[in-house]
């Protein structure tokens, strides 16, 4: 498997002779972690394939704990940059569902990343023995997104767009209406569970309909 499209490529990477190197080290470490899990996963193998020694690596990350913890941070930034966006001028129910729409179409078609699953289920096997990587995780994924949706919710409430008690149980709702089903599916059957553009186009649809069936402005319906 070939390093996530999340991480940035090492000639592609701004900065001084030390960033990008640090950059490269970083690539290469998504690509073996992901290729082999995080038990298989070497210093020597990330050293071969960023093209640095494994002086060089250590120079960077004290530990592959510390290195694996760089790389679920720089895929989830990256992750998190494509699909929270600033809020447009969002002012009746048609822009509202426009936004929500691509908000769910966005969020979706990341989240289902194989290399973003793949580093789901590492996490995931690594959590009894590293929570703090897990918690990382949660943090940059879904948390993030729920906070950042809460805020977006408080805004639209403000416009007498949506009525709701709690923003963050809203954010909550909508994001397991848009990820339960398909994220349990890959999860548990493999790339091959992933669908397509247009399936996922249909499922957020219908998500969406749910969720401004509970909360949408009644002066809005």
């Amino acid at each position: 498997m070939s390093a996530p499209e999340t991480v940035v490529e090492a000639n592609q990477a701004p900065g001084t002779r030390s960033e990008r190197k640090q950059a490269a080290i970083v690539a290469a470490a998504a690509a073996v972690f992901l290729d082999t899990g995080y038990a298989g996963a070497s210093m020597d193998e990330i050293a071969l394939r960023s093209g640095v020694s494994k002086q060089t690596v250590y120079k960077h990350f004290t530990s592959k704990e510390a290195l694996f913890t760089a790389v679920i941070s720089q895929m989830m930034g990256a992750a998190a940059a494509t699909v929270h966006h600033d809020l447009p001028q969002v002012e009746n129910s048609e822009e509202l569902k426009a936004y929500l729409l691509d908000y769910g179409k966005r969020l979706l078609t990341v989240a289902l990343t194989p290399g973003l699953m793949q580093l789901r289920r590492l996490v995931i096997a690594e959590a009894q023995r590293f929570p703090s990587l897990a918690r990382q995780l949660y943090s940059g994924g879904a948390g993030r997104a729920l906070e950042v949706m809460a805020t977006v919710f408080e805004s639209l409430a403000d416009k007498k767009l949506l009525v709701l008690d709690d923003p963050l149980v809203a954010a909550a709702q909508l994001n397991w209406l848009l990820m339960g089903d398909p994220v349990n599916r890959v999860m548990m059957l493999g790339n091959d569970a992933i669908p397509t553009p247009a399936e996922i186009k249909r499922h957020v649809a219908a998500a969406i309909a749910t969720f401004l069936a509970a909360y949408l402005h009644p002066d809005q319906r």
